[in-house]
């Protein structure tokens, strides 16, 4: 599955995870300290959806953001031919 959403482009970000220890001081400690930042991935929510494109009917991956506002025109049901 693709970690870019089709439509938007939207994807995979970094950032760090950041572990800290102590009381805080509105609690009566000394603060917090930070003890260990490790780098960590953010990653979109993304969805595979069938969709209408250009007259026919596709499978995207799209993010859920774009889902929301529409930007998408979902397919209905798939039709079985007996």
């Amino acid at each position: 599955m693709s970690t870019v959403c089709q439509i938007c482009g939207k994807g995979t970000s970094s950032g760090s995870r950041i572990v800290r220890h102590g009381l805080a001081k509105k609690k009566g400690g000394i603060g917090l300290h930070t003890t260990g930042i490790t780098k960590r991935l953010f990653k979109a929510n993304l969805q595979k959806l069938r969709a209408k494109v250009g007259g026919g009917v596709k499978t995207l991956t799209v993010c859920t953001s774009c889902i929301k506002a529409g930007k998408v025109v979902k397919a209905g049901p798939a039709v079985q031919k007996a």
